[in-house]
């Protein structure tokens, strides 16, 4: 009898874990697009570092996410079973926050003096060592609340998949997700960034033969890529900010999924890059309206208080 038992528990784990596993990788292929949005956005969070800071700067991030999280997936589990409805404006005010950063980083990239929230000029380049640590403080705590959005993205795609089955599975799956998402993300970030160090050391090689040019050959590739991968993630990673948000926003607003989908019903093989594309532009203007109104008010505040 407690053999039979025992052998039924196995039975009820092993169907489990098989349930687990076969939404994970349903859920992970759903949130592919948002992951790779992901993996860009904070790849361009650690642009600028000094070397040395790049490593602890993705490790700060991770632990960051992580704990982003921990506090996104019972929240989403709470939220979806008592007021699900929630959900959807939360995720609207995530996706225009990501716009409004994709228009400032823009600002910044065409050169354009950056400002804070008052209109006062924002130093761009730390030069002390006091300045250094603020600025790196302030990256960590922006690429911390990006992955906040981001992750959110995850979590409620996740949600939707596991929503009929069982509260134990849904707890379990969110888990597996929240763990593996994070990561694989940080830790192709990680990979990305040190690319030029381990393209310097096959450089350095001292394997002989074919095989030994191969190496040096292909690591001094990885030293002149570096630089060019580092500006394309810079643009990638903001352009993705405009990308996640808009869809946030549009999709958040049904005439708008009705107008959007107007337009790309003749787009044939193209509907989905057309559907990007329109994503993209509704987000730079989303981001612009937001970063108006912030500017606004900063201003606003800053001749009340003075």
């Amino acid at each position: 009898m407690a053999g039979s038992s025992l052998f039924a528990l196995l039975d009820d784990i092993a169907t489990l874990l098989d349930d687990i596993s076969l939404m994970s990788k349903v859920a992970a292929k759903k949130s592919a697009t948002v992951l790779s949005d992901d993996l860009a956005v904070n790849a361009e969070q650690v642009i600028g570092m000094k070397a040395d800071r790049e490593l602890p700067v993705v490790w700060a991030v991770f632990k960051g996410s992580l704990k982003n999280k921990a506090i996104l997936v019972p929240c989403a589990l709470m939220l979806n079973a008592l007021l699900p409805a929630a959900v959807h404006w939360l995720l609207m005010a995530g996706g225009a926050y990501l716009c409004y950063e994709g228009f400032e980083a823009i600002r910044e990239k065409l050169g354009r003096e950056p400002q804070n929230a008052d209109g006062r000029p924002r130093k761009n380049k730390p030069r002390s060592p006091e300045e250094m640590a603020a600025h790196e403080k302030r990256k960590v705590a922006g690429a911390i609340r990006t992955d906040f959005i981001l992750s959110a993205e995850i979590i409620v795609i996740t949600l939707n998949i596991v929503a009929q089955a069982p509260l134990m599975q849904q707890i379990l799956t969110l888990v597996v997700i929240a763990i593996v998402m994070t990561v694989g993300v940080y830790g192709l970030v990680a990979a990305i960034v040190r690319m030029d160090d381990a393209g310097l050391v096959l450089a350095r090689s001292a394997s002989t033969g074919a095989w030994g040019t191969f190496v040096r050959k292909l690591g001094s590739g990885l030293v002149s890529a570096a630089p060019w991968l580092m500006k394309a993630l810079s643009w990638i990673g903001t352009l993705a900010m405009f990308l996640v948000g808009g869809a946030f926003v549009t999709e958040g607003i049904t005439p708008l999924v009705h107008f959007v989908d107007g337009l790309v019903e003749g787009a044939g093989g193209w509907k989905t890059l057309a559907e990007l594309g329109i994503h993209c532009v509704v987000g730079a203007l989303v981001g612009m309206v937001a970063a108006l109104v912030v500017n606004t008010v900063g201003k606003l505040l800053g001749k009340t208080s003075s």
